[in-house]
């Protein structure tokens, strides 16, 4: 699809976007006990929210709302400290909207009740189109092709949307479409997914992103609002099944513009996939590129030194192979493979961290032995300890997930959570 950068420009400035910041994300585990799954740490040195944000601003979309709900302190911290560089005098911002009981004496009810009861600030800043995203997806997307879609196809809802394997595809809405990308059928979390035509072993999946036209969208929110207790009151499950035969409502398939096959998207939903993306990005080629500097992705930065390796005897020599090392780390006289150390790590000597993500300001102790583990912020491993080997072991301390990844938070070693998770 052919469209000027001018074209998409007027769409983008006219558009506000809505990212969906308040979920649980209970299958993380520990991980979100005291966070918002949004909160969550990836890559290194970012937040997962800083994703769909740095797509916002990249794509030219400077009028975010970030609505939030669950244990939100530490992403509302990371929110101010890290996305205030927008200049307000000219139209842009991110601006915070945590459940309030604007409209309704409850919290937010489910997705589309969340946009519901943020009616009033939504008017107020006069949106052409209203980009509803999902906080808690891994991936780098111009939405202004997505704008430029919606548009051309006069579509008065376009779905975000990328192609899964069927086995994996019960976890989504799953879509059929006709030949123009029209939606013809939509189910959200199907026990029995249907294939895609010609692909049998792919089902075409919702990425819970939404272009609503702004009339459409108030229009379908306070009907659903209506419906009471017969709705869940969410986009996937009430809103768009309910509306594809009144309204024109279009697919947009995620892919690659270069190398023409479904984009890089990580849904980073369990403790299984969370240490798997995260591990992906040490590949000498990962197919999400943290080093691109045309679409950077924005975060909070400490100013930290240089990250640090000590020792170079024969049995104490401190060294990080095949691995990403984030700012202000030590790594002193240990041996670091295949793995990732966010912020400010220490490990101390004769130590071995492999096939692990390792979380900010945590100490390892001398002679730990950690294989396929995450590690929380602010755990203190203590000297001599063992992680991965023996797993009927680990799971009297810690969690262990289904693939065989050990989870560990300071609570587990029976120590407190350090301020600003």
């Amino acid at each position: 699809m052919q469209t000027s950068q001018r074209f998409v420009s007027r769409l983008t400035r006219h558009t506000l976007a809505l990212v969906l910041a308040g979920g649980r994300g209970s299958r993380l585990h520990d991980l979100t006990k005291w966070r918002a799954k949004p909160a969550v740490p990836f890559g290194g040195k970012f937040r997962i929210i800083d994703f769909p944000l740095s797509n916002c601003i990249n794509s030219g979309i400077g009028q975010v709302g970030v609505i939030t709900q669950y244990k939100s302190h530490s992403l509302i911290r990371h929110i101010q400290r890290g996305w205030g560089f927008l200049r307000g005098e000219m139209g842009e911002f991110v601006e915070l909207l945590p459940a309030q009981q604007r409209i309704e004496t409850s919290w937010y009810e489910g997705t589309a009740n969340a946009v519901l009861q943020n009616l009033d600030i939504i008017k107020s800043h006069n949106p052409e189109y209203v980009l509803i995203l999902a906080g808690d997806h891994v991936y780098k997307m111009d939405y202004g092709t997505m704008l430029a879609a919606h548009v051309e196809r006069e579509a008065d809802i376009t779905v975000g949307c990328i192609e899964v394997p069927l086995d994996e595809a019960s976890a989504f809405g799953v879509m059929a479409v006709d030949k123009n990308l029209r939606i013809t059928e939509f189910k959200e979390k199907p026990d029995n997914p249907q294939a895609m035509p010609g692909q049998p072993d792919k089902a075409l999946a919702s990425m819970g992103i939404y272009v609503f036209s702004t009339r459409v969208l108030f229009d379908e929110l306070l009907r659903d609002q209506l419906r009471d207790s017969a709705s869940s009151h969410d986009f996937g499950k009430d809103i768009i099944p309910t509306v594809i035969e009144r309204l024109r409502v279009c697919a947009f398939p995620f892919r690659d513009p270069v190398k023409h096959k479904p984009a890089y998207w990580r849904d980073v939903g369990t403790i299984d996939s969370l240490w798997l993306a995260n591990l992906e990005l040490i590949d000498i080629s990962p197919e999400l590129n943290l080093y691109d500097s045309r679409w950077p992705i924005w975060t909070y930065q400490e100013q930290l030194p240089p990250a640090k390796f000590v020792f170079d005897d024969e049995n104490r020599r401190g060294t990080a192979v095949d691995s990403m090392v984030a700012g202000g780390c030590i790594v002193s006289g240990a041996l670091v493979r295949h793995s990732l150390l966010f912020s400010q790590v220490r490990v101390h000597s004769y130590s071995t961290i492999e096939d692990s993500v390792i979380y900010p300001d945590v100490d390892i102790g001398r002679n730990c032995h950690i294989k396929k583990a995450v590690i929380d912020r602010g755990c203190k491993i203590p000297a001599g300890t063992r992680i991965g080997f023996d797993h009927e072991s680990d799971r009297r301390r810690f969690h262990v997930s289904p693939k065989g990844v050990v989870l560990i938070t300071p609570e587990m070693l029976g120590q407190d959570y350090p301020h600003g998770l």
